[in-house]
């Protein structure tokens, strides 16, 4: 017996989606569009990197904050201006891994069990390589679910402590932020299992 999914509202709207349309996306000229704000956080992704990599966690940890939220900008703006293309719902979870994956693998594997940080990698891919395999055989690409942006915002809170842990000098924040990815990679497990119905 085959199980299909019904499909999924591409313009449905998420709490932080009513937020976001009566302050920030106010802000936001027209001309600017959801494509726009993902090719941004593309651009500084490596900055991102380079920063943490070098240790100049003064300017690496906001910009890393600010690059990460973008992923909320971007989707909220095209879920609520009705302006989701092809190349967004493709791209959009491309850069969303490139930034937290990259990051996780280059800072948090020296602070993390490196069996987590790996696991909650590997898991955060899966989607992604369904998306191209039923993009590739014209099969539609899916979109992103509850699970998948929970796992994405804890993926986030996990790294941001770790982050702050290690500025302020604070060990258990790093603690809290390794369960947080552990949780993360759970909500991640059962995105790629609703991904895949």
């Amino acid at each position: 017996m085959i199980v299909t999914s019904m499909p999924r509202d591409p313009y449905k709207l998420y709490p932080q989606d009513y937020v976001l349309r009566a302050t920030l996306l106010r802000l936001i000229p027209s001309a600017v569009t959801p494509n726009h704000i993902t090719v941004l956080r593309m651009m500084l992704t490596p900055v991102v990197l380079y920063l943490l990599a070098t240790g100049n966690l003064v300017f690496g940890v906001p910009l890393f904050v600010f690059t990460a939220f973008t992923d909320m900008v971007d989707g909220s703006m095209a879920r609520v201006r009705k302006h989701i293309t092809p190349w967004g719902i493709l791209f959009d979870p491309i850069a969303d891994k490139l930034l937290i994956g990259l990051v996780a693998l280059t800072f948090a594997l020296k602070y993390y069990h490196p069996i987590i940080v790996i696991t909650a990698v590997a898991f955060d891919l899966i989607p992604l390589a369904i998306w191209l395999v039923r993009a590739k055989g014209n099969r539609g690409v899916m979109m992103a679910n509850t699970w998948g942006k929970m796992k994405m915002m804890l993926q986030f809170v996990s790294l941001t402590m770790l982050l702050l842990a290690v500025v302020l000098q604070l060990p258990f924040l790093a603690d809290v932020g390794e369960w947080t990815l552990v949780l993360a990679t759970v909500f991640a497990a059962v995105a790629t299992i609703t991904y895949s119905l």
